[in-house]
């Protein structure tokens, strides 16, 4: 069966992309895409998402057990990572981590180690310690819920990357007040999907596309005789519709937007990412999307681009390398967007790697 290269992926009502390249919702799928390159995809649900990659390759048999290690790795880091599972090392962590010391596996470690640097650059605009104010606004679980003002000042003694130490010569990791809770996941997937990416390119597979459901995406090499990844972000207010155009290669994309998760009162619509200095959802910003060298780093800016807004991002972006930026506000009319379109200072790309906005 022959597949055609520019067919649509539109990951669904709560999608934020579509992959100009016939990925499949779900399920596994073999085509051949010239006299050498065979195609295979499949899907797999973790971290509460369903991952996609799709592969390039010369046999079938060696694929689809290479894609097949890929959802063990993440299934693997769905285990340690999540706060929904009792037993997870994360959990565990934010168990006892205010009466004692833990000692952290290494890569989990080093991602905290990553978080907390983040959070730092950016103010506190992210901050994996925002556990606790998401269960405050019922978005732990549930479909949230307005807290009063005496509640989020309640909960914010306990929210702040200041409260978590690192001892980095022995991994260990400690918090300074009761209450404090890490939630990776506004990383969490980015990291997934880098970590699938190293699979991939240790087995020699040069050709892929890894998506975290509707979070991040990287898009390894190019689809043969393409010129990169064709990436169609979704407009901030309807899934089904293309806002605008990127074309990838050796880049990561990912997005934030108020649509994911969010409730209404009356006529004020509150989404679930929070501004962890004020304990409020963040207001006037419909979604961000960020281009960058990895999964991990695209998806941390989505959330410190969404919550700093456009003016305060540009001094973000004025010191760190390689990342773009759209920003999607809402226009003078109803059901409209304005977008504002932000580069790196110094955006100097290496020879195999592409990343344009295309529009």
């Amino acid at each position: 069966m022959r597949i055609n290269l520019k067919a649509t992926f539109n990951s669904g009502a709560r999608g934020r992309w579509i992959v100009l390249a016939a990925m499949l919702a779900a399920g596994a799928w073999l085509a051949r895409a010239d006299d050498a390159a065979i195609r295979y995809e499949a899907s797999h649900e973790s971290m509460g998402t369903v991952f996609t990659v799709a592969v390039y390759g010369r046999d079938q048999a060696f694929l689809s057990e290479v894609v097949n290690e890929v959802f063990e790795e993440i299934d693997r880091l769905d285990e340690q990572m999540s706060n929904y599972k009792p037993e997870s090392e994360l959990s565990v962590i934010n168990r006892e981590a205010a009466q004692h010391e833990m000692i952290v596996e290494p890569r989990l470690f080093g991602l905290i180690q990553f978080s907390l640097r983040a959070s730092q650059e950016s103010g506190g605009a992210f901050d994996i310690t925002v556990g606790p104010l998401m269960k405050r606004w019922g978005f732990f679980r549930g479909q949230g819920r307005l807290p009063s003002p005496a509640e989020i000042s309640q909960v914010l003694n306990a929210v702040g990357y200041q409260h978590v130490y690192l001892v980095p010569e022995r991994r260990g990791l400690r918090f300074d007040v009761s209450g404090v809770e890490i939630d990776l996941g506004g990383i969490a997937k980015g990291y997934a999907v880098d970590q699938a990416v190293e699979i991939l390119r240790s087995n020699g597979i040069m050709g892929a596309l890894v998506s975290s459901g509707t979070s991040s995406i990287y898009a390894l090499g190019s689809p043969p005789g393409e010129r990169g990844w064709k990436v169609t972000v979704r407009d901030p207010f309807e899934a089904g519709k293309a806002a605008d155009v990127f074309r990838l290669q050796n880049f990561a994309l990912s997005t934030s937007g108020n649509y994911e998760k969010s409730f209404k009162i009356g006529s004020k619509t509150y989404c679930h990412i929070m501004d962890p200095h004020t304990g409020w959802p963040v207001e006037n910003m419909l979604s961000t999307v960020v281009v960058a060298p990895t999964g991990t780093e695209s998806e941390a800016l989505t959330k410190i681009f969404f919550v700093g807004g456009v003016e305060k991002s540009r001094p973000y972006l004025a010191s760190h390398p390689n990342a773009l930026a759209v920003f999607y506000q809402p226009g003078e009319r109803p059901q409209t967007f304005k977008r504002t379109v932000l580069r790196s200072k110094s955006f100097q790309l290496p020879s195999d790697s592409l990343a344009e906005f295309e529009k």
